[in-house]
């Protein structure tokens, strides 16, 4: 109850004020959304896909944790488009038309966890882009047109998880690429023009390593040479790939021979000799033409393994039948023999031993 003679008025006026007052000031507080962008307060998420934009927008908030511009036409963004954003651990890029990214494009995004960078014309990479980003788990960059990875791409990339590069225009990788990737689980690299020759072998070691500790990867079929052509390179074995060691030795042997004339083709015309002097014989300027290596058939090698199979199949059945006929001959003899003491006459019988000489030799 009330007190007596006291108005409540004056209280619920304080009230009303301090009401009004905490309003204002979480308004103030509330972060502002980009025009024609969806905003979520609770998961501090920004989405912005689908709206046709050029650009990125300039008023995201700071505190953003998730920012989607997928399926837009974003087609060159500056070295500053995501900068203040250090709260962004997802950042989805996905269907535009990025044709190049800047090196410190970025730089801020120190909890950056998940990019997706699915669907783009994306070339080449700088190999300081990732740099700054040690928490990234996930990182799609299929569907691109990269040719190449270059070597410090992944570095910086210690809890890396997953990775996909399906369908670029990949022929080859290199090893030290993908050797800091000590946490990778999954590696996609399908629908690409591999060839597997001698700068793929490296990269098949890595890959049989992987495999090894657990890691999933999917199929990485051969385009070039047309013997291993739609092989899994996982499984062409590694006899196939001895003639590397033999260029990578003629290539050492090569580079420590003393520098001679050039080598050239077209034979140069010779000097007119002296009136009186004898012509000098000139030395051969003729390019020696080396052997070219070339991978050794799957079907010949197939073949060979099929053949020696048979062979060995043929004089291990002989072998087992001369065993055999081994065997049975000498139970019988022992069998004769048993025989033969059994009716063996008394000593001093002639004739039992004349009998006995005819049977040994009709037996002979």
């Amino acid at each position: 109850m009330l007190a007596l003679g006291s108005s409540p008025e004056p209280r619920t006026r304080q009230i009303s004020w301090l009401t009004c007052w905490i309003a204002l000031y979480v308004v103030e507080a509330l972060p502002t959304c980009p025009f024609s962008c969806t905003c979520d307060s609770r998961s501090l998420e920004v989405d912005c896909s689908g709206l046709g934009l050029t650009t990125v927008p300039p008023d995201v908030p700071a505190a953003t944790r998730t920012l989607l511009l997928l399926n837009n036409k974003l087609s060159a963004l500056p070295s500053w488009a995501f900068a203040n954003l250090s709260s962004l651990q997802r950042l989805d890029l996905s269907n535009n038309f990025l044709d190049q990214l800047p090196g410190s494009i970025f730089e801020d995004l120190v909890n950056l966890t998940e990019l997706q960078l699915r669907n783009n014309s994306i070339r080449t990479l700088d190999r300081d882009l990732l740099q700054h980003s040690p928490r990234l788990r996930h990182l799609d960059l299929s569907i691109n047109g990269l040719a190449q990875l270059p070597l410090g791409l992944f570095d910086g990339l210690p809890v890396l998880r997953s990775l996909s590069v399906r369908s670029n225009r990949l022929q080859s990788l290199d090893r030290l690429t993908f050797e800091p990737l000590a946490s990778l689980q999954l590696l996609q690299v399908g629908d690409n023009p591999w060839e597997c020759d001698c700068n793929l072998r490296e990269f098949k070691h890595w890959m049989e390593w992987f495999s090894y500790r657990g890691g999933r990867l999917d199929q990485l079929a051969c385009t070039l040479p047309k013997e291993l052509r739609g092989k899994d390179m996982r499984m062409v074995p590694m006899e196939m790939f001895n003639y590397c060691s033999r260029l990578e030795d003629e290539n050492s042997s090569s580079g420590l021979d003393a520098p001679g004339p050039s080598c050239t083709k077209a034979s140069p015309e010779p000097a007119k000799p002296k009136p009186g002097a004898e012509p000098e014989p000139e030395p051969s300027t003729a390019c020696p033409q080396k052997q070219r290596y070339r991978p050794v058939s799957v079907r010949r090698a197939i073949g060979t393994v099929i053949i020696a199979g048979v062979v060995c199949g043929i004089v291990c059945i002989m072998m087992v039948v001369a065993a055999a006929y081994g065997c049975i001959y000498a139970s019988l003899m022992a069998k004769y023999h048993r025989e033969l003491k059994k009716r063996q006459p008394l000593m001093g019988d002639p004739e039992g031993e004349h009998e006995d000489q005819k049977q040994i030799s009709s037996v002979a």
